[in-house]
């Protein structure tokens, strides 16, 4: 490409954020941990941090933020900080953080903080404790700060490990809710439905979603005025999500992520205004008064290697992928290959159209290996 950069976007897994940033049309620079193929072709430069713990390691990170052609620039976040809002706060000094301001990351990912928020509003969420004094299937381990889901699994202990915490256990679907915000007022921009793609040691973890899913006509006034107080209780600002539970009627928010997050590759396509270019106005008290109606939905789907997976090079990947490994690399069993996109006229057709093109894929992986 040859361009200099005009923002950074970083995150455990940044394609998305710099496929976001080249619709609304900025130049972006890349760090996270996987440096795919289409995130190099996305973003120059493309950083590629080591992977230890599938956490962003603060001494490496900084060391990338401080390359001369990256000082200084605009920084959009994604998944990857909430465990670490002081790392946030270092790495906004000298340069424009375009998100959640780190003490607002704090206040929402701390779940004693949260809940008890939650409870002066008047929203049902799931109790939470340091520790938990019912029967094990009553309850759920989950790290403090923690995406993705592959950290979270029934509680065998009675006591929480430091960092980690004990949610009572709530049956439903998972629904989330895409909106942003200026600090007081919120704009819905789409929900989705999320599901899991669990293993024995993490039956949590993240498998995808897809929307948008359409608002039942009992939530069209509750939910939008649910979303706004949480805006205006956490001062959030730009592109967030609520991740719900519902069951029959009743919606129980499991918690926030307040950073752009994975559904933007299921809503940042037209005739939607590019929601990076969104996510900026509103940091900065711009909300949009109408968004356009989205035609159609669009699943995104983690294909998670089922076996070790061989990626050479010269492997030629559809054009309804992202995230794609670069070549040549050795994927360990249970690791992301890339993310499998599926379109239908609704939610539950996206996925299953979603679906099939992961066996394709994982057809093809295995005739690869033999």
């Amino acid at each position: 490409m040859g361009e200099q950069p005009d923002i950074v976007v970083a995150a455990l897994s940044a394609g998305a954020l710099a496929a976001a940033a080249r619709r609304a049309g900025w130049r972006p620079a890349a760090i996270d941990l996987f440096a795919d193929l289409d995130t190099k072709q996305l973003a120059e430069p493309c950083l590629r941090l080591p992977a230890e713990g599938l956490r962003l390691e603060s001494g490496p990170l900084r060391e990338a933020l401080a390359r001369p052609d990256l000082r200084g620039l605009p920084l959009v976040y994604g998944a990857g900080f909430e465990d670490d809002p002081a790392l946030l706060a270092r790495l906004a000094e000298g340069r424009p953080l375009l998100g959640n301001r780190p003490e607002v990351v704090a206040r929402v990912k701390d779940p004693f903080r949260f809940a008890a928020t939650l409870a002066r509003l008047g929203i049902p969420h799931p109790p939470v404790a340091p520790a938990w004094d019912g029967s094990p299937g009553d309850h759920l381990s989950k790290r403090i700060g923690g995406s993705g889901g592959a950290h979270i699994t029934p509680a065998t202990d009675s006591k929480a490990k430091p960092g980690w915490y004990i949610q009572r256990r709530v049956a439903g679907h998972a629904l989330s809710v895409l909106f942003l915000a200026d600090g007081a007022h919120a704009v819905i921009i789409g929900l989705s439905r999320q599901w899991c793609a669990p293993t024995p040691e993490s039956p949590y973890r993240y498998g995808g979603a897809a929307g948008p899913w359409r608002c039942p006509e009992r939530w069209t006034r509750t939910l939008p005025a649910m979303i706004t107080r949480l805006a205006a209780a956490f001062e959030l600002v730009g592109l967030n999500s609520a991740d719900f539970l519902v069951t029959g009627s009743n919606l129980h928010l499991l918690e926030i992520n307040p950073r752009p997050g994975a559904t933007l590759d299921v809503f940042d396509r037209p005739p939607m205004p590019p929601l990076l270019g969104l996510h900026l106005d509103a940091c900065g008290g711009r909300l949009p008064e109408q968004l356009p109606v989205l035609l159609g939905c669009r699943a995104a789907l983690v294909f998670y290697a089922d076996a070790p997976t061989r990626i050479e090079a010269g492997r030629r990947w559809p054009a309804w992928t992202a995230d794609r490994s670069a070549p040549p690399t050795m994927i360990g069993r249970g690791e992301p290959v890339c993310t499998v996109f599926g379109e239908g006229p609704s939610a539950t057709s996206a996925r299953r159209h979603a679906e099939r093109r992961q066996r394709e894929l994982a057809a093809l992986a295995a005739m690869e290996m033999q």
